[in-house]
């Protein structure tokens, strides 16, 4: 007979992302998440599976948590610009909540070059956003909001890489003019 889990699968996906977003996946031992996330080891092996496994489920929620946080600042948009100044301006605010910065952007650089696993997830998270904004840009184009003249495409990749370049220098800077004027010039290759 299958015994039940004894704690909330969610709650301790949670505080391990925590804990590797913070340390790193490198720096995070098994004991370290074992303690952390309040389960024994039995428990989490079964659950979640080895470190790795685990630091993958992580990523894929994490992925989750960052759309659902998206669609609800597009919600509160008036305009597709406006939207995409909110994922901009979300950046920064993340960092007042997150110190340790973008678990994605944290991600590529720690393991990108070598767990293809790894890579996946954060060219998936990176995709989904950029396409994200393409709708947007669509969206001000066919209301006379973006001119039609901008290649959709390829300024969706632009405000793309400058908003992962952003989330890497929100986590160096504490100058929140600087980082306003990089989003203020981003922004303004829209009109």
């Amino acid at each position: 007979m299958a015994r039940t889990k004894e704690f909330d699968q969610d709650a301790v996906l949670l505080k391990a992302m925590r804990l590797f977003w913070h340390q790193g996946y490198e720096k995070t031992s098994m004991q370290e998440l074992v303690t952390h996330m309040g389960i024994h080891k039995g428990s989490m092996y079964d659950t979640f599976g080895d470190k790795r496994s685990l630091y993958i489920k992580t990523l894929k929620r994490y992925s989750e948590m960052l759309e659902e946080s998206q669609q609800r600042r597009m919600a509160n948009t008036k305009s597709a610009a406006e939207a995409i100044r909110s994922l901009f301006d979300n950046a920064i605010r993340h960092r007042d909540e997150n110190p340790e910065g973008c678990f994605m952007v944290n991600t590529a650089v720690e393991l990108a070059n070598h767990d293809a696993e790894a890579r996946d997830w954060v060219q998936h998270d990176w995709a989904r956003t950029e396409q994200l904004i393409l709708d947007l840009i669509v969206e001000g184009q066919q209301s006379g909001e973006i001119p039609m003249t901008l290649h959709a495409e390829r300024l969706a990749a632009f405000l793309n890489n400058a908003l992962i370049g952003l989330r890497v220098m929100v986590k160096t800077t504490m100058d929140k003019a600087k980082l306003n004027q990089i989003i203020d010039m981003n922004m303004s290759v829209l009109k």
